[in-house]
């Protein structure tokens, strides 16, 4: 997998996480999980089909999917 610089920060974006948005039903589960690395809308549904995930938080990523329980995200 090829590192990207996300955000210009200088962290590398480890994985990405890919959210179904017709799946997601705006129980905000992956907010709850790490509210950093999911923008969602007043609503609870999320707002980004992609997430870039930096090195170090791919723990958090697997967390966030397992916690949707309209499986609506999943790992790339």
């Amino acid at each position: 997998m090829t590192d990207i610089d996300i955000n210009h920060t200088g962290k590398k974006a480890a994985m990405k996480v890919e959210i179904d948005l017709n799946k997601c039903s705006g129980h905000a589960r992956c907010f709850m999980v790490d509210p950093e690395l999911f923008d969602l809308d007043e609503s609870g549904y999320a707002l980004h089909a992609q997430v870039d995930i930096p090195d170090g938080d791919e723990s958090k990523a697997r967390e966030a999917v397992a916690a949707c329980p309209e499986r609506a995200i999943s790992l790339s």
